[in-house]
This record gives C-alpha cells, structure tokens and sequence, in this order.
C-alpha cells in the first residue's frame, strides 16, 4: 500500500510590507489579508496538521499550491523555509496556485527557491514554468503535476492550464496508463465548468475533453479551501476530483476545521482500491482526528461515512 498525504492553501502568515512593494493588485491584497483573511488563516492550525502529516508518516507529500498571499519576496523566502521543515523535496511535491504567482515575479527569487520541490524525477530544480506537467513516480503511483497559476487582474483568482501544457499532459498520462500506474493528476484549480467565473480554471472544458480521452484515477486540487469531492468522466468511468480544506483554516471559520487527506492506494484485481481519510484538526486545537472516509474501486465511489 502506498500513502499519500494532500494538504493545500496553507498561506502562510503575511510578513509586513513595505509601500514600495504593494503596487497595483498588491496593494489589495495585503489589505484584504489584514482585515480580513488574517483571522482565517492561523499558523496554529497549520502547525497541528503538519504535526499530524508526520505522525502518521505517509510514503509522500503532495501541496497544491498557495504557500504564500501576494507573492512578495520575503513570503517565498520564508516558504522555502516552511517547506524544509516539512520535508525534502523528494518526501514532497509542490505545484503552484495563483497565490503563489499573485503578481509576476522574477522566477529564480519566487517559485525558483522552491524548484527542488517543483522538478520531476531527475530533473534539476525548476527554473521555469515550462517544466510542467511534472513526473514523479513512486512505486506504482505516478504523481502528475500541473500548473493552473497565471497572473491576474485584481479581484480575479481564476486559473488557466494552456493548451500547450494540456497537450503534453494528454501525452504523458496515455503513456503512463499504457504502462499501469495509478495516475494522480495534482492540479490547484478544481477542473471542474461549474465554479464561480471569477475563481474558475478558464480551460476546464478542455482539460476534461482531455481526461475523457487519456484518463488518470484521480486528480487533487485545493483552491476552494474546502473537503469536496466531484467527478469527470474517464475512458474507464467517473475519474474522482477531490478537493481539501485549506491547511491553516482556523477553528470556526467558514472554511470549517483544517484538514489534509489521508489517501490509501493498492492494487485491487485489475485495477486500484483508492481510500481517502479525511482527517480535521480537533475543535481544541490539540491535534488531528478522522473526519470521514471515501473509498473508490476503480474510480468509482462505493462508500462514505460522514
């Protein structure tokens, strides 16, 4: 059996800023952290679900982005720091969210002090955008990572893949699937026509026409800050999309409890039993506990216990 652990959106606590550096949508944003987000987002509720990811010490880590808020500098310094405490960049790996390129910034002082997280199996540490879609593979589980992070205009969060990189995802996961694995498509925005236009993935159509036609056995995303599953359709039936609850959700919020997921995958028969414990920071604060399960057999859900 091999244990993966998902956790997203921890955004990190906002380091002060100086006026120079809160230009155009900054500015917004480090305002909106202030008044607001600040009271969301607290480093003891991500400290316990780190705790807990080490307690339970899964075979891999996977983060589907948002570490930081408005892409200053001193936040990616400090992720990089966040990130090592974590674990090594072959224990984890991390994909962007459209946080983490809030603004464009200067790859090798943002997401480049990350990179060794970011590359592929073999690959130096990514000094680039066009290093994805990332492979990774452990044992028979290859972790498939996409970025949906593109710089916006204010009050706009939505996130675009391209249709370069959905190509050679295309390409990657037919071969992949032709070689066996269980494919785990890591993605922050949920690929899913239904979100709200203005936090949407605005290629969701086509990455799903890609999906019906490839196929992988699940995809991961963050982004909504909440535990929500849905489904896209697969060659082989339903693919499951699993969303999780922000990292550093505080007690009470309205994203309700952090959490991260547990997911269990094996080889069953033909194809893979998929369990997904969701496990939520206790109301006190003090550690983790099951908050429910999901399982799937071959992509489709068989059983949920609240």
């Amino acid at each position: 059996m091999f244990t993966l652990a998902h956790l997203s959106d921890p955004h990190l606590p906002m380091p002060q800023a100086r006026a120079i550096d809160l230009v155009g949508k900054r500015a917004t944003g480090y305002l909106n952290w202030w008044r607001h987000r600040v009271h969301l987002h607290v480093p003891e509720a991500l400290a316990g679900i780190v705790a807990d990811i080490k307690a339970e010490q899964p075979d891999h880590i996977a983060l589907t982005g948002d570490l930081v808020n408005i892409s200053l500098p001193t936040e990616f310094t400090r992720a990089a720091q966040w990130l090592a405490a974590l674990g090594g960049p072959h224990d984890v790996t991390v994909i962007p969210g459209n946080h983490d390129v809030y603004v464009a910034t200067a790859w090798p002082e943002s997401l480049g002090l990350w990179g060794a997280y970011i590359a592929g199996d073999g690959q130096p540490p990514a000094s680039g955008f066009d290093v994805f879609p990332t492979l990774r593979r452990r044992g028979l589980v290859a972790l498939v990572g996409l970025s949906s992070g593109v710089p916006k205009p204010p009050l706009f969060a939505t996130g675009t893949l391209g249709e370069a990189q959905i190509a050679a995802a295309e390409r990657l996961l037919a071969d992949l699937g032709r070689e066996g694995l269980c494919r785990i498509v890591l993605i922050h925005h949920p690929p899913l026509t239904t979100e709200k236009h203005f936090k949407r993935l605005t290629d969701a159509a086509a990455f799903q026409a890609m999906i019906r036609r490839a196929g992988c056995e699940l995809i991961l995303h963050g982004h909504n800050h909440r535990s929500e599953v849905a489904r896209i359709a697969g060659p082989d039936g339903p693919v499951p999309v699993i969303g999780v609850t922000s990292a550093s959700a505080a007690p009470g919020s309205k994203y309700g409890r952090a959490r991260y997921h547990l997911i269990h995958i094996e080889r069953e028969n033909e194809g893979w039993r998929i369990g997904v414990e969701l496990r939520a920071l206790r109301k006190d604060g003090a550690g983790c506990e099951p908050d429910g399960d999901l399982v799937f057999h071959s992509g489709r859900a068989l059983a949920v216990v609240a």
